[in-house]
């Protein structure tokens, strides 16, 4: 048995040495990749994320641009609408709060007309809902159609449901009220009409 020197006892130890060095330096290379790969497939998640109804308009500021089709095939143009009263109403056919509110949003429209309100309600259901959301809206008399078939809506995806904006004759929001607020026909939204209406009239506003 050959005798083992010093020499190459040294040797070996430098061979596991440099193994470790190796290993460690390709982790830190495959640990930057994915570090840069995940950060890249965030920054496109959070570019591709739809907007969140809210995160663009609230209370105070003007509405958004929203271009939407009735399910008749009319187009309504929100901004069309200055010298209007709005109410506009987010719901879904698999919404229960919505559709429990639907009727009383239809007697708000027809007790106000006259007097210049709108009330348009845009559905939330997927395109291949559509039918559902129809029959919903049957003998309802207010604006209605789906979300999904606006050609421009900056308000955004509404991320709870119902949720309802007035807009006063100016273009301006002024009441936001959310799901967990109760039904948007209850006492809050009435007196949102009531003032807005009182503040078109007062301003001259033609209605």
């Amino acid at each position: 048995m050959p005798a083992i020197t010093s020499s190459a006892v040294r040797t070996q130890l430098r061979g596991f040495t440099v193994a470790p060095r190796l290993l460690r330096a390709s982790l830190a290379r495959r640990a930057a990749a994915l570090t840069a790969l995940l950060v890249g497939l965030l920054a496109l998640t959070l570019r591709a994320a739809p907007v969140l109804a809210g995160e663009t308009s609230s209370v105070g500021h003007p509405a958004p641009a929203l271009v939407a089709r009735q399910f008749d095939g009319q187009i309504v143009d929100l901004a069309a609408q200055r010298g209007h009263v709005v109410v506009l109403n987010f719901w879904a056919s698999w919404c229960s709060p919505c559709r429990e509110e639907m009727p009383q949003l239809d007697a708000l429209a027809r007790e106000f007309h006259d007097q210049g309100l709108v009330v348009m309600g845009l559905s939330a259901d997927d395109r291949h809902d559509r039918a559902d959301a129809l029959k919903a809206a049957r003998g309802l008399g207010y604006l209605l159609g789906m979300l999904s078939e606006a050609s421009r809506n900056d308000f955004g995806v509404p991320h709870a449901l119902p949720l309802t904006y007035v807009i006063d004759a100016d273009g301006a929001i002024v009441a936001v009220l959310r799901a967990n607020q109760g039904q948007a026909s209850g006492v809050s939204l009435r007196a949102a009409v009531r003032a807005a209406l009182a503040g078109s009239t007062h301003a001259g506003a033609s209605i």
